[in-house]
């Protein structure tokens, strides 16, 4: 049977994973950045290492060899572990083919496979100036931080605070992309790299530059701790303070229970944020 996609009758809608709105009482920070957020893990936590193993082996057995969808298995295998321990980096594609031992034209068509199957999405760097050349590779980041840790075989090895702060943010992307969608505003999310090689986690794009007007911005950090350190706050005052844009508002997020408001920046534990996310009053 024929289709009819003419303009107005055909809508693309996304399926995401599940997200704090969705959690309710279940969220919890710890099992969510250990084990992420897939339904049969959320409801079987004590099993999550062997649910997310299984994910991982039936993804490929299913998706990638039974479907034919690369010519050999081996060479994915040994790329895919890779990808996971490169989730929420930025992402040479030279370095990884050669750790991968395939051509770089063959990592292009890997990282193509894991984003046709929603598996995993690249953040790209975001540039204050249009004429100025984009300095940063891209991140990479999977869809959901349990089944990054499954991808990297690093389930049945405690976590170190470097693997959880990438966790962090991993699911704060997620959350991100799940209100941007929900929501209907769609607006464009990148990082921000600044000439001194620091970073920040995400920028969210809230008016577009014009001719006339400058694109205005709102930027979160995350930081996986329990105390915050105000130097961590450095990149973003410095992008605000340079004139090339209009940052509306600097929000850190951190492990912590106490919100901190300092000078135009606010600093929420994990939950108030999302709260505050999901209520509109990020972006």
């Amino acid at each position: 049977m024929g289709q009819n996609l003419l303009a107005g009758r055909a809508v693309t809608l996304n399926m995401e994973g599940f997200s704090y709105a969705e959690l309710g009482e279940r969220f919890g920070s710890k099992h969510v950045l250990e084990w992420g957020t897939l339904p049969i893990v959320v409801l079987n936590l004590e099993q999550a290492p062997n649910i997310l193993s299984a994910y991982i082996h039936t993804y490929i057995k299913e998706e990638i060899k039974e479907e034919g969808v690369v010519r050999k298995v081996e060479p994915f295998l040994r790329f895919l572990e890779i990808a996971g321990i490169y989730n929420a980096q930025q992402i040479n594609k030279d370095n990884i083919a050669r750790e991968a031992k395939v051509p770089r034209s063959t990592v292009d068509i890997y990282f193509s496979i894991l984003e046709d199957t929603l598996l995993g999405h690249f953040l790209p760097a975001f540039r204050p100036e249009v004429k100025v050349r984009e300095r940063a590779h891209p991140k990479f980041y999977w869809f959901d931080p349990g089944v990054a840790r499954g991808a990297a075989n690093l389930l049945f090895d405690p976590p170190n605070d470097l693997w959880l702060g990438r966790s962090l943010e991993t699911y704060l992307l997620h959350e991100l992309r799940v209100y941007n969608h929900v929501s209907g505003k769609n607006r464009p999310l990148s990082f921000y790299c600044t000439p001194r090689q620091s970073e920040i986690d995400f920028v969210i794009e809230t008016r577009k530059r014009t001719s006339q007007n400058k694109v205005h911005v709102v930027c979160v950090e995350a930081k996986y701790s329990k105390n915050w350190n105000r130097a961590w706050e450095k990149p973003m005052r410095a992008l605000a303070s340079e004139g090339k844009l209009i940052v509306e508002k600097m929000v850190a997020v951190y492990l912590g229970d106490i919100p901190y408001h300092f000078d135009g920046l606010d600093v929420l534990p994990l939950k108030a944020f999302l709260d505050q996310l999901f209520k509109g009053k990020i972006f």
